[in-house]
């Protein structure tokens, strides 16, 4: 019980030292603040009156999508907080510590969180100033947010088991960015999956960013009246898959991550 408890004690150290960075780092809070607010603006904006959603405006039915993109995107810190941290041989004075191997990369994934609430507090209000409404309950509405938090806590793993495995912070940004930006365009984010060719489309409905999408906007009830059931399980049932998709993402990579860094630090 002790050893848990020391665990949890070192893991909240490790993610209140990275959380006092967005303060001494200011261009970090800069992209976490304006980052958000551009995309909103871009495709509210550029995207807004060239495409048709029926029932609804596209600015409605964009902010899920851009809620999406942008708390994976905000995943990314993890890795590129990990590399760098490596880089400068943070790492290695971590690794001198009495300390859980599990508490830096834990510590890392739950930090990254407090990024991603700013974030979304940004693009909400944002979103409120170009025309986006919340029609759904309160506690729907927060359970948007917590699923989009959730999706975003398990990629953050993802990023973290990458970071390991690559040698420098520009790697880890471009690999992201390879990842990231296909599978939040051939997705439900800016256009719906049905308007997407055929192979495209399969891929956009079992895609889990399409599933969290889609739940933020039933739970924001950002979905007309009479707009057809999706025909795909996930889109069905976008809240499970989602939920599955988180479990089974943090299951998988959690254990990946906290094995490379303790083979790291015996090397």
């Amino acid at each position: 019980m002790s050893s848990l408890v020391t665990t949890f004690n070192d893991i909240a150290v490790v993610a209140h030292r990275n959380v006092i960075k967005i303060t001494r780092v200011p261009e970090v809070l800069v992209f976490v603040l304006l980052s958000p607010i551009m995309f909103v603006l871009l495709f509210a904006y550029v995207f807004g009156n060239s495409i048709d959603i029926q029932g609804t405006s596209y600015r409605e039915f964009l902010i899920a999508g851009i809620f999406a993109q942008t708390v994976m995107f905000g995943a990314t810190f993890t890795g590129a907080g990990i590399a760098e941290d490596m880089q400068k041989g943070i790492i290695d004075r971590f690794r001198s510590l009495p300390m859980s191997r599990s508490a830096v990369l834990a510590g890392r994934t739950l930090s990254d969180v407090v990024y991603n609430i700013l974030s979304i507090i940004i693009m909400s209000i944002t979103g409120l100033l170009v025309g986006w409404r919340i029609r759904g309950s309160v506690i729907d509405a927060i359970a948007g947010f917590a699923l989009l938090l959730l999706f975003a806590y398990a990629i953050s793993w993802v990023m973290a088991y990458v970071a390991l495995l690559v040698p420098s912070v520009e790697v880890i940004n471009n690999a992201s960015f390879m990842v990231i930006f296909p599978l939040t365009f051939v997705a439900n984010t800016f256009v719906p999956a049905e308007s997407l060719p055929g192979p495209l489309r399969a891929f956009a409905e079992w895609n889990p960013v399409s599933a969290v999408t889609q739940a933020a906007r039933e739970l924001f009830g950002n979905i007309p009246t009479g707009t057809p059931e999706p025909t795909a399980w996930p889109l069905q049932n976008p809240v499970i898959y989602t939920v599955g998709w988180s479990i089974a993402i943090v299951a998988v990579f959690a254990p990946l991550a906290i094995n490379r860094y303790a083979k790291k630090a015996k090397g």
